[in-house]
């Protein structure tokens, strides 16, 4: 569930994440395809997204101390994820990596269609739903990188229609080549605005020995609030010792991790560096994780012995409230164009577009998010392209008419 200004409602989503450079198309493109594969090294979005920044020198905020205890102090960290199944569900949000020669279906967007990213999205029939194999209702979510382009595409409770097409009631597109940001007041595919994928903790990186971002966690409560890089809350919780959606905490450098296992060791060390970012609404202090078969279930069970008391809150940024939301213009879209304009049937058409001080743009329909300002379209039939601008301040869009006789 989510929260409207007008009605409360509590949500049950994920997000966070990081990179040790700057996030190329190149690298981007070296992931290996398939249902929960390998990066391959590759981490999303700009060495300075603040998924990506090392916090461990940061202040602790002034009002850590309250804010630990409104979560609760003795609180155990608890890992969202593992290998198996819990009660017929895999445990942790999957994902998948596919080409850019995926084929792009329609997405039908629900309850937060106004807040969505269109369609059409490269989301394969198989693509695996959280809670697989037997997804149970609430979430089920569907995360899919598209490694040539390096576009991140995430749904939130989406089903696959007999049609071929996907329904969500929420939908996201991040660039991963960039450090984006969601409108303020929008949600995602998460409660908190977030992208979900960046803030998972994967097996192949915790093999690796190290883990270069933050992770996604949740409380049962959050504050009717938000910090960057989150951009909407799912509260109506004022107190200001809730913690807002996007707070970052921080595993105290003086936690002794060397009792602990290897692998759990590079989880805590990432807890130090670069902390957890609040992301949605559920159980306290559970991380976010994607499933794999080669998770030991017993020894991250063994994380339980840390507690919300060895955490700092620790201060990075401004905590936007009803009162204070930033604002600021939308894009412009000084031009939009289509040449021709009338043409037969599958014939090549030049979509062209002029536009500033946007962060993404998106076409609909059957071409999706586009870089540059040219794009080449073959309608079969007499279509009506929009082009979809967007920045953190809102969007803008602007149509023109292809006729096909």
């Amino acid at each position: 569930m989510r929260y409207y200004i007008a009605a409360v409602a509590l949500a049950v989503l994920q997000i966070s994440w990081n990179a040790p450079t700057l996030a190329q198309t190149g690298a981007c493109g070296g992931m290996t395809v398939g249902q929960l594969k390998s990066l391959n090294g590759f981490v999303p979005f700009e060495a300075n997204s603040l998924w990506n920044t090392d916090i461990s020198s940061a202040p602790v905020d002034s009002n850590s101390a309250n804010i630990i205890n409104y979560i609760g102090s003795n609180v155990t960290l608890h890992p969202d994820f593992g290998s198996g199944t819990y009660a017929g569900h895999s445990i942790g949000i999957p994902y998948q990596i596919v080409a850019g020669t995926q084929v792009k279906v329609t997405v039908n967007p629900g309850a937060y269609a106004d807040e969505s990213d269109p369609g059409p999205m490269p989301i394969p029939a198989t693509a695996l739903i959280e809670g697989y194999p037997n997804p149970p209702a609430g979430d089920r979510h569907v995360l899919v990188l598209e490694k040539d382009g390096c576009w991140l595409y995430e749904l939130f409770n989406c089903h696959h229609l007999k049609n071929g097409s996907w329904s969500a009631d929420s939908t996201a597109i991040w660039d991963m080549t960039i450090d984006p940001q969601r409108p303020y007041t929008w949600t995602s595919a998460d409660a908190a605005g977030l992208p979900i994928f960046p803030g998972l903790l994967r097996y192949d990186e915790v093999a690796s020995g190290v883990i270069n971002h933050a992770i996604r966690f949740t409380v049962p409560h959050s504050r009717q609030a938000f910090t960057p890089p989150a951009s909407h809350w799912a509260s109506s919780v004022t107190d200001p010792d809730a913690p807002p959606m996007g707070a970052r905490l921080r595993l105290k450098a003086s936690f002794d991790i060397s009792s602990f296992s290897p692998q759990n060791q590079v989880i805590l060390t990432a807890l130090k560096k670069y902390g957890m970012i609040l992301a949605d609404n559920g159980s306290a202090i559970y991380l976010s994780g994607a499933p794999d078969s080669r998770w030991n279930n017993s020894d991250l069970h063994l994380l339980g012995t840390v507690t919300a008391a060895n955490f700092d809150v620790v201060s990075i940024g401004p905590i936007y409230t009803n009162s204070d939301v930033p604002t600021g213009a939308s894009p412009i879209v000084s031009g939009f164009t289509a040449n021709p304009t009338h043409v037969a049937k599958g014939k090549a058409v030049m979509l062209n577009w002029t536009t500033s001080n946007e962060i993404y743009n998106i076409i609909s329909p059957t071409v999706g998010p586009v870089r540059g300002n040219s794009a080449t379209v073959n309608p079969k039939a007499t279509t009506t392209y929009t082009l979809y601008s967007t920045n953190q301040y809102g969007r803008t869009t602007k149509s023109v008419k292809v006729a096909v006789p």
